[in-house]
């Protein structure tokens, strides 16, 4: 294999809402007295990456501190909300922000330890490169993956957000790797396929869901394919 390093986007990549993130967010307006399908929520959710794509565009950082979080995904709520129409006045978006913010409501993916461990066994070197608040840094800790991912450049530690490259070249920097000797893996194209990609890594796509079925790069459904799919380059 010609890759000494590996890095990884964490939300929806390594790391999901349990039992996922439409469920929950079911539950807290079913809480609030709003019953809601699972198919609408589902639906509503395209203001998430619409908000994410507005926030490469313009460069606001939404990580960098927890009232710039607290902000940005309060107006992500609100338009979710307002597409179900369920009233917004009476603090719901404020119940969904400290729901989404709890350690205990993420979980690994099931395909996440096994690709870890198939890679490591390969001899290369993990990390993350990550648009994620301070406290995700507490979430690795808890669930032991501190020492598996030695180079961890989080957004809400460093104040730098991808799409912006320096937040990679900071990764290559801290792994003392190449560009080219370096794979970054993560689900949104905009995030993590192009960026990586300019700078001379090789990018992979992981789309679990099929939203990118026409992506013309490296895509796989499952991590369980990575290791295969980086001894074939």
């Amino acid at each position: 294999m010609r890759f000494r390093a590996v890095f990884f986007d964490v939300g929806e990549t390594l790391v999901h809402v349990e039992p996922s993130f439409a469920e929950l967010f079911v539950t807290v307006l079913a809480g609030e007295g709003h019953e809601r399908s699972l198919e609408d929520v589902r639906e509503a959710s395209a203001h998430i990456y619409a908000r994410f794509s507005e926030a490469a565009r313009d460069r606001s950082m939404w990580t960098t501190s927890p009232e710039r979080s607290r902000d940005f995904w309060t107006s992500v709520y609100e338009r979710m909300l307002g597409a179900l129409d369920v009233p917004t006045g009476d603090g719901i978006a404020a119940t969904l922000h400290r729901e989404f913010t709890r350690l205990e409501n993420y979980v690994l993916f099931e395909d996440v330890r096994p690709t870890l461990a198939r890679l490591e066994r390969a001899g290369l070197l993990l990390g993350i490169v990550s648009n994620f608040e301070a406290w995700l840094e507490e979430w690795f800790g808890v669930h032991e993956l501190v020492e598996i991912f030695p180079v961890r450049v989080i957004s809400g530690i460093e104040g730098i957000e991808k799409p912006d490259e320096r937040i990679y070249r900071l990764a290559l920097e801290r792994a003392e790797v190449e560009a080219a000797e370096s794979v970054y893996v993560g689900d949104n194209p905009e995030f993590d396929v192009a960026p990586p990609a300019s700078l001379g890594m090789f990018a992979v796509l992981v789309d679990r869901r099929e939203r990118f079925p026409d992506h013309m790069g490296s895509r796989i459904r499952d991590l369980r394919e990575l290791p295969a799919l980086l001894e074939a380059v």
